[in-house]
């Protein structure tokens, strides 16, 4: 990690907006992203007592993704229409493997997830690692690939190579390089992973123009 380029970055982003996520000229977007509200349904859509009725914690499952809006509107209709088709079993089988990713094993969930949504060509980083993060928005990662991969680049961390199809060996070794870069930016950067990592994206933007 190149901690020299990483300081670099917060210095021109503060000088040019010294409010942060809070700058009224920084970010637009960032006004319609609410984690704390997200956070709130997602943990109430997702509780473990809704795991005993499969039908409900799928459901919750899906409007979680659907309430997010960093997973794409063409991404949100295959994964309804995939969850639609499903029988009763096929259910039970996502629900145990959602379950695990939050609640339980953590690498065995992540796995089984992709195993499953790969059939329906859904296994994309966006949709396995959006309700963890919903969940634990203080500790688990949003993996957005065009950020992923900028972050990777700019920042020369040579032991990450990233992978379309997602894989939780990736997302341990990437969580740990976000965690090492967090710890040495300032607390205004980082009250929130995805905007953590948005700030990543727009300032190396900023660098590179």
């Amino acid at each position: 990690m190149n901690l020299a380029k990483l300081k670099d970055l917060e210095s021109e982003f503060l000088c040019r907006y010294p409010k942060g996520f809070e700058d009224e000229d920084f970010f637009p977007k960032i006004k319609k992203y609410n984690p704390e509200k997200l956070e709130k349904f997602a943990k109430n859509a997702l509780k473990k007592e809704n795991f005993s009725n499969p039908n409900l914690f799928i459901e919750g499952f899906f409007k979680t993704v659907q309430k997010s809006v960093m997973v794409s509107l063409f991404d949100k209709l295959k994964l309804k229409d995939a969850l639609s088709s499903l029988n009763s079993y096929e259910k039970d089988m996502l629900s145990i493997e959602i379950y695990e990713l939050l609640y339980g094993n953590k690498k065995a969930g992540f796995e089984g997830l992709v195993e499953f949504l790969a059939q329906y060509n859904l296994a994309k980083w966006t949709i396995i690692s959006v309700t963890p993060y919903c969940i634990n928005r203080h500790s688990e990662y949003f993996v957005k690939p065009t950020t992923t991969k900028m972050i990777i680049k700019y920042f020369e961390l040579k032991e990450l190579i990233y992978k379309p199809k997602p894989s939780f060996e990736f997302y341990e070794k990437y969580s740990k390089a976000l965690n090492e870069m967090k710890s040495n930016l300032h607390d205004s950067l980082t009250f929130d992973n995805v905007a953590y990592t948005s700030f990543l994206k727009v300032a190396i933007e900023f660098c590179e123009d």
